[in-house]
């Protein structure tokens, strides 16, 4: 049964869409079985992969509103080997059109029921806020894995979100947990990073992933050429971090079953 892993945070331009696109990319290289749901209005995880989202016949939108079963929404990327359900701005009329219907919360999770076997690791990108897309993403999810800058807003971003994981574990989703917090970005020359990154470590221990994802010019370009920075340059450093963090995942997921 696949792991359905949601990337969130509340603050935007940390580096969560970048980071679902590379380590969807970074665990298929390890010959596992991804799938990347985009759920933010924006599209840009779809457009990361090479897809056009204003041509695309089916989105996560549809899936939402159940007018068709996921399985007509997935767009197989043979050339990258993973997956995706695209997303395009049909998703902010969502926010609207869920607040009336039944199940309002669980329509992500209803519609990833059929698929989930089929998958090792289902990625969903949230939007940069909490709203009923998000909490679709929370709901459906096991883990949340959370990008984040190492600078000082950023702490207090995180306490939000903290709490809003808690309220949704205590309320529809008690098996809820946190994957792992990705430190991105990441400047090791600058002083405030590194003190950011130390109270993180301090607080979380070893929920913080050991990789850091560092500031990289090729992550940056990367989705201007619709691919993952893995198959754009794949000696990159921003290119390397993602393998090592698909490492460090799998590694963990391997010592829990064994333990």
């Amino acid at each position: 049964m696949g792991k359905v892993i949601a990337l969130t945070n509340q603050k935007g331009g940390v580096g969560k869409t970048t980071t679902t696109v590379n380590l969807a990319a970074a665990l298929a290289a390890a010959k596992k079985r991804v799938l990347v749901v985009d759920l933010d209005p924006q599209g840009n995880a779809a457009i990361g992969c090479g897809v056009d989202k204003e041509k695309v016949t089916y989105t996560s939108f549809d899936i939402l509103m159940k007018e068709i079963l996921a399985t007509e929404a997935i767009i197989k990327l043979p050339e990258l080997g993973f997956s995706v359900i695209p997303g395009n701005s049909d998703l902010t009329a969502a926010e609207i059109r869920l607040l009336k219907e039944e199940r309002r919360e669980r329509r992500l999770e209803d519609g990833l029921v059929l698929i989930k076997p089929y998958y090792d690791y289902i990625l969903v990108d949230c939007p940069p806020s909490l709203n009923m897309l998000t909490l679709n993403a929370l709901v459906a999810a096991d883990s949340v894995l959370i990008p984040m800058q190492c600078e000082y807003y950023a702490l207090e971003g995180l306490t939000a979100l903290m709490g809003t994981i808690k309220n949704i574990q205590e309320t529809v989703n008690p098996g809820l947990h946190i994957e792992g917090i990705l430190r991105t970005m990441f400047d090791d020359r600058s002083r405030l990073t590194k003190d950011v990154s130390e109270q993180l470590v301090q607080y979380f221990g070893d929920k913080v992933y050991r990789t850091c994802i560092p500031r990289n010019i090729r992550l940056a370009e990367a989705p201007s050429h619709g691919l993952p920075v893995l198959f754009y340059d794949k000696a990159s450093r921003g290119s390397l971090a993602y393998i090592t963090l698909a490492g460090e995942m799998l590694r963990k997921e391997s010592n829990k079953k064994g333990s």
